[in-house]
């Protein structure tokens, strides 16, 4: 398991690249291909197949209307806003999370949904335990701080010692004489957080080998209001492990302006966090099966689990939850697609992308039967449409159904995807789809404890769940089985 945990560090960190790959692919009803930096769709489809797709208007109109304006108006903001202020946090290898996945496999079976289970994962146990950081000189402060998830803790007593305050790697290895026997902070520049990342992700193991003690690391978020963001973070097994934390924004400025006008920075730091014997959790599977081609499968999806901050209200409970009730929607209207559609939350996400490639590896077998997968996890913000990889045929049909939604708000698609639980099916070809919303905000609250119902929105949810179900029922139900990417 340690050793799977770290293979999938990186693809966690960054979880918003991915590759796009176009090759030319024979399909039916296809009668031309666009160009890799084209945007254009004319041409590709057939006549044919776009009266087919233009011919789900009235259905996509009755889904639209019921997400935003009937029955399931609110729903999701509703059924999520119950969940979470009900459960809190879901945090990986908790009792707290298995009891909230009963909860949602229990409401699934009641709400009428197919082949409802729990399909068993393994995962770490990380308990963070009481954490505190201690400026002592030049004057006492507290330093409000979160461990990251897989950092060792520090001996009972902490470690006290004096402070070395950094803005980049590069300045840690100008350092590097200076570092021995200190605590190094650092103080990075936030630019992406695809880019920035890597701080939290490494920021111990390049520290630990210029013989750091321990290391503060700046929250990667480009916004604060004096709130620590946590994290998983990585070890190299040729590298001494050292604690690992990340402090507030505010509070790595303060000791990069102290450190700049040369005062002499001493902190000490106390961490109980520690690493148990595996658990058991599970993925959360339920679906509408299809009515002549069951074996065939659209997969909608988000991830069940939290940091042990917060709700979990934005990451990923909007997500798994717009998915989960998509399905919902779809079964209240009575609309049964030709291949079946699946809604799967994914466990343990937040330590490493476990639950989901545990679940693709065991059905791997299955594989050749999925007609697209979906996901949701930066955000449920104000919908823009879909960020997908596929084919060129994949992406034309995608912006083709997009058009048909565009009444409810303005939407469109583009390349590539970026999501990170769908991201091996990707690779294998899979054509894939996450939601592409007005996120701007989404790091502001990340990881922290600002992430609660307040970031939510019913009518974002609303259209999100109306997003979701539309694409994934006439994907499920065209003619057309979608071309893989080679």
């Amino acid at each position: 398991m340690k050793s799977l945990i770290s293979s999938l560090t990186f693809t966690y960190i960054f979880l918003a690249i991915a590759i796009i790959k176009i090759n030319n692919i024979n399909c039916y009803r296809v009668v031309k291909r666009l160009s890799d930096s084209s945007d254009s769709c004319e041409g590709v489809l057939s006549p044919d197949l776009i009266k087919e797709i233009d011919g789900y208007q009235p259905i996509v109109d009755r889904i639209v209307y019921e997400a935003t304006n009937g029955s399931f108006k609110g729903r999701t903001w509703r059924d999520l806003s119950d969940f979470v202020d009900d459960y809190g946090s879901r945090f990986t290898g908790t009792q707290n999370l298995e009891d909230a996945i009963d909860h949602v496999l229990l409401r699934s079976r009641e709400l009428g949904l197919e082949n409802v289970h729990g399909d068993v994962v393994p995962v770490p146990k990380w308990i963070r335990g009481n954490e505190s950081a201690t400026m002592l000189s030049p004057r006492e402060k507290n330093l409000r701080m979160l461990g990251l998830g897989y950092s060792i803790g520090t001996p009972p007593e902490g470690i006290t010692a004096e402070a070395i305050v950094v803005e980049s790697f590069e300045e840690l290895k100008r350092r590097a004489s200076e570092i021995p026997g200190k605590i190094v902070v650092y103080n990075q520049k936030f630019i992406s957080y695809g880019k920035t990342v890597e701080y939290r992700s490494r920021g111990a193991i390049e520290a630990a080998k210029v013989g750091a003690v321990a290391t503060l690391i700046r929250s990667i978020t480009p916004f604060s209001i004096y709130s620590p963001h946590t994290g998983m973070m990585d070890y190299s097994e040729s590298v001494k492990k050292i604690p690992a934390a990340c402090i507030t924004v505010e509070d790595a400025h303060l000791l990069g302006r102290l450190a700049k006008r040369g005062k002499k920075l001493r902190i000490s730091i106390k961490m109980e966090a520690h690493q148990l014997a595996s658990g058991r959790s599970r993925n959360l599977v339920s679906e509408i099966s299809g009515s002549t081609q069951p074996e065939k499968v659209v997969v909608v999806s988000g991830h069940v689990d939290s940091w042990d901050v917060g709700q979990g209200a934005m990451d990923d409970g909007g997500g798994a939850f717009s998915s989960w009730v998509s399905v919902l929607l779809l079964k209240g209207l009575g609309l049964q697609a030709k291949r079946t559609i699946r809604s799967i939350m994914w466990t343990a996400e937040e330590m490493g992308i476990i639950g989901a490639n545990y679940y693709i590896n065991k059905y791997r077998s299955q594989e050749k039967n999925l007609q697209m997968v979906m996901e949701s996890d930066i955000g449920t913000f104000l919908p823009l449409g879909w960020e997908a990889t596929g084919s060129p045929e994949v992406i034309c049909i995608l912006r083709r159904i997009t058009k048909l939604l565009s009444k409810m708000t303005p939407l469109e698609v583009k390349t590539p995807h970026s999501g990170p639980d769908i991201e091996n099916w990707v690779n294998d070809g899979v054509p894939g789809a996450s939601l592409w919303n007005k996120n701007e905000r989404y790091f502001w609250f990340h990881h922290s404890e600002g992430d609660t119902m307040d970031v939510e929105t019913p009518d974002n949810l609303d259209m999100a769940t109306a997003l979701f179900a539309a694409t994934s029922y006439i994907i499920a139900d065209i003619s057309l089985d979608l071309p893989r990417n080679t």
